[in-house]
């Protein structure tokens, strides 16, 4: 039989042999679920699967081996800790012989040369080991999930914050925000400098929001006119060479909300201490105006930002 020209198999074969050691013929009939646009026609049983285990098989394994190669580094894949009995087996069929594990990929990622990310919270595991992330957004939606929602991934957070005015109200409130939503809690300002120091010295992360008026700081325009900002940031990323991740955080409807975790930025150093200070800062403003103007209804915003 000759090859269908409509058919998606680069390596130009026309049988494809059965787990009872019987063969199929490829169909020259298009699988509706996987649609035309993709060029990927299916077999006469119209199985995405059949289709999905010869793209591993043949690409990723074949990928993954060169890569073994290339490096003289084993391949070890993270698997995710849901995963049930029946994936396992689907996806040890599919490994052809590498190895894999369930549960660690903190472990994996802590021990690794090299990581390589399809899409999971492995990036931020792959960053968080080799230096302390400074997590920035604005108070956005509900803003306390931003600190929560690290936690979650396991990434040790330390979550800025600034005290209630409420004497009696600011206990309870840090109280809470221990209990529900991050463990540590640094109180903003030159007072809490000590303690975030010595956290990102433990390898940990900050989670602040940056679009507060200060006390403390220089005048950095925001929306064009000159607002005061901390610079306590900036001055942390220079000195202990953090990344920077900016957040944004969105009310889809009702309870449920979308959290971006947006690519780190690079920081410049000129040499300058100062003007890399202020031009870090003005960046993060800047990141934080576009946060603002993509869904300015989410910001809340209850005080004078350029007094």
């Amino acid at each position: 039989m000759s090859h269908k020209k409509h058919l998606w198999a680069p390596w130009k074969m026309e049988y494809i042999k059965k787990k009872d050691g019987s063969q199929k013929i490829f169909s020259d009939k298009p699988n509706e679920r996987l649609g035309t646009k993709a060029g990927l026609y299916a077999y006469s049983t119209g199985d995405r699967k059949v289709a999905e285990e010869l793209i591993i098989k043949l690409f990723v394994n074949s990928l993954l081996k060169k890569f073994e190669n290339e490096t003289k580094l084993p391949v070890h894949f993270a698997v995710h800790p849901k995963t049930t009995k029946q994936n396992i087996d689907y996806l040890q069929n599919l490994l052809n012989g590498i190895k894999y594990s369930v549960g660690n990929t903190i472990e994996l990622v802590k021990n690794s040369s090299i990581v390589l990310l399809h899409c999971s919270s492995s990036v931020s595991f792959a960053v968080l080991f080799k230096k302390p992330v400074i997590f920035f957004s604005g108070h956005f939606a509900n803003f306390e999930l931003m600190a929560m929602e690290l936690e979650k991934f396991g990434i040790k957070t330390a979550a800025i914050y600034r005290p209630l005015n409420n004497l009696f109200l600011n206990p309870v409130m840090e109280y809470l925000r221990m209990k529900y939503i991050c463990p540590t809690q640094i109180p903003k300002g030159r007072i809490g400098m000590r303690e975030i120091i010595s956290r990102i010295k433990d390898g940990y992360s900050i989670a602040l929001m940056m679009d507060q008026r200060v006390s403390e700081g220089q005048k950095v325009p925001f929306f064009n006119k000159p607002a005061f900002t901390t610079t306590i940031p900036a001055q942390i990323a220079l000195k202990y060479d953090c990344k920077f991740v900016p957040i944004f955080l969105e009310r889809k409807r009702s309870l449920n909300f979308e959290m971006t975790v947006h690519e780190p930025y690079k920081i410049e150093k000129t040499g300058n201490n100062e003007e890399d200070t202020k031009n870090i800062t003005l960046k993060i403003n800047q990141v934080i105006e576009k946060m603002i103007i993509k869904n300015p209804t989410q910001w809340i915003w209850s005080h004078n930002r350029w007094k």
